[in-house]
């Protein structure tokens, strides 16, 4: 039984959200120099910004009634030249903001991938690709405005707002009251559209992951062919519509969630200028104080300054509510626990002899489920074979899979040389241990590439060797472009036999002392095992060797052959000794002999 997939739900936004936004903001604690040069061209943008209304009440109070040329034309150059500084500063805000917003982006891509990479292999087992695939592309990609202008819009804008208040109570603190009378409920607006549209985007991501998911299995090569050899083609078709019209429902909402109750503060504060002409007019024939045309042209000036800021802030504020669902997606799989890790003082081995060791080992997926393997002693000694065969969902693989730390033992040990393997650093590991697998991968590039994996600075030389051993070479070699031949997605363009030597040859280049075999024939017609078999053969020469069995004529040369039934060893011995018992390795090699002739 496997753990169960992690869920994200969302904790209370009372005791979360700041943690998680002090979180974020660490996120930019390395750039905090760039950051601060920002901060200071802001600053001087806004003041250059509120200078200009100053500027024109100067221009209409004085420079023009008084018939002063001279202080006309310095003013008109002073709001020219206010007009170059802001568009100058903004430039550079940009270009800087948006490296610091990229930067921020890279590392968040990198940290996801890093602990991704570091996830066992049960992570994998349980999680779609397609999931793992959206959480990078599409969670990080939707904060993209966030991290590149958000933080600088938020600072500019909430400086500019202060500025400008500052200037209008400067002007007259009377208006400046009335403008401000419905700022409050605008606040109170933007944050309800806020809360709502986070809700609206956690729903979006996930059906982006799970359509991505669609797309990842459906069209990759060995899903094409599942599709149209099913007949399920126009069904796949009809389902990923039905994902991408539930998508389209939830970009609708998340576009138009609160659109409305934003248009309507939008709405009131391009009426304000009305407002504040009934208001100075009102008041003078009310006997109240008169206001000069200056003044009150600058004010309202500085008012509609003030309308773009505080809309862009409120609007900023409703981003940054939406983007706290898509940073507690990335949280989420950075949060992951890594189960195998290496220990503080790992051990490391330069030379490995490759004696293994399986010390009362048990293995369970979860402390409730019933143990993959109990109660396993197996002593490999170095350069010695073993062959492990047994029914389907024996624990075979899962044996195998605990000497290169895919998995952790739940019970006793593995050793490497009489180490611990969860002792040992995960470079002596990478080293020493070298895995032949049924499902061979290759990248979606070169044959050279492809063996390079292995060994990036191998020679050609050393490429051909390998190949040749692998009895791989011939083929290669007569392919148009030889070993700069693109193998295809997932090497669909080399048959099971072709892809397997070349996987062969691949771990020759790595040249590890301990070679674990996981039914690296199985699939393979009996003339292409009977190759590949072969290479095997020189590959194993010299080499502890632990071999997952599924056909039993290829393990009959092995020093030891242990049978596993439901996750015990039932039988060991040489194939002589156990075919003389009579038992269950005796019933399995009469099995194969009676299939033999339909192969």
């Amino acid at each position: 039984m496997r753990p169960e997939q992690p869920t994200w739900s969302p904790p209370p936004a009372d005791k979360e959200q700041p943690r998680q936004v002090r979180r974020i903001l660490s996120l930019f604690r390395p750039y905090r120099g760039r950051l601060a040069i920002v901060g200071v061209l802001v600053g001087a943008a806004s003041l250059v910004g509120v200078a200009t209304p100053f500027l024109l009440k100067a221009i209409l109070d004085t420079a023009i009634p008084e018939g002063r040329t001279g202080l006309l034309t310095l003013l008109a150059l002073g709001m020219i030249l206010s007009a170059v500084l802001s568009g100058v500063f903004g430039v550079l805000q940009t270009l800087i903001s948006t490296t610091v917003g990229q930067r921020v982006m890279h590392d968040l891509r990198t940290a996801v991938y890093g602990r991704l990479q570091r996830m066992s292999l049960a992570f994998f087992t349980r999680t779609r690709t397609g999931e793992v695939q959206s959480r990078i592309a599409n969670d990080i990609g939707g904060m993209q405005a966030t991290v590149t202008s958000t933080a600088t819009s938020l600072v500019s804008n909430l400086t500019s707002v202060v500025a400008t208040i500052v200037a209008m109570v400067a002007l007259d603190w009377r208006l400046t009251l009335v403008s401000l009378l419905l700022l409050p409920v605008f606040v109170w607006i933007s944050r309800r559209v806020g809360n709502e549209r986070k809700k609206i985007t956690t729903q979006r991501q996930k059906q982006m992951a799970a359509m991505a998911a669609t797309v990842t299995e459906s069209l990759s090569v060995s899903g094409i062919l599942l599709g149209r050899t099913m007949g399920r083609a126009d069904s796949l078709t009809k389902s990923f519509a039905e994902e991408s019209e539930g998508l389209v429902d939830l970009e609708v909402r998340s576009n138009m969630a609160g659109r409305w109750r934003m248009s309507v503060i939008g709405i009131v504060m391009a009426a304000m200028p009305a407002v504040i002409y009934w208001t100075a007019g009102v008041a003078l024939q009310l006997g109240g104080p008169s206001i000069s045309i200056g003044t009150l042209v600058a004010f309202v000036s500085l008012q509609q300054g003030l309308f773009r800021p505080t809309v862009s802030l409120l609007s900023t504020g409703v981003q940054i509510q939406t983007s706290l669902a898509l940073f507690q997606r990335i949280f989420e799989y950075l949060d992951l626990p890594i189960d195998i890790t290496e220990p503080e003082n790992p051990v490391h081995l330069d030379q490995v002899k490759g004696e293994i060791r399986f010390e009362d080992v048990e293995f369970r997926y979860d402390d409730k489920g019933a143990p993959i393997l109990d109660g396993i002693d197996i002593t490999v000694p170095a350069g010695g074979s073993l062959a492990v065969v047994g029914p389907t969902g024996s624990g075979k693989s899962t044996l195998s899979y605990l000497v290169p730390r895919l998995y952790d033992v739940t019970g006793g040990r593995v050793t490497l040389d009489g180490v611990d393997v969860r002792d040992l650093d995960f470079d002596t590991l990478a080293r020493a241990i070298g895995v032949v697998s049924q499902e061979t991968y290759l990248f979606h590039a070169s044959v050279a590439e492809n063996l390079r994996f292995a060994k990036p600075d191998a020679t050609d030389e050393e490429l051909h060797g390998a190949a040749r051993a692998a009895q791989i070479h011939d083929h290669i070699a007569s392919l148009p472009d030889g070993y700069d031949t693109v193998v295809g997605e997932r090497g669909h363009r080399f048959s099971g036999g072709e892809k397997q030597r070349l996987a062969i040859a691949r771990t020759i280049l790595r040249d590890p002392p301990v070679l674990i075999l996981d039914e690296a024939t199985s699939a393979l017609d009996t003339r292409t095992e009977h190759a590949v078999q072969e290479a095997i053969d020189a590959l194993s020469a010299n080499r502890t060797t632990l071999t997952i069995a599924h056909r039993l004529s290829t393990i009959r040369s092995a020093d030891q052959i242990v049978v596993l039934d439901s996750g015990h060893a039932v039988e060991r011995g040489t194939h002589e000794e156990l075919l003389a018992q009579e038992g269950r390795y005796a019933a399995l090699v009469h099995r194969d002999a009676q299939l033999e002739p339909t192969r």
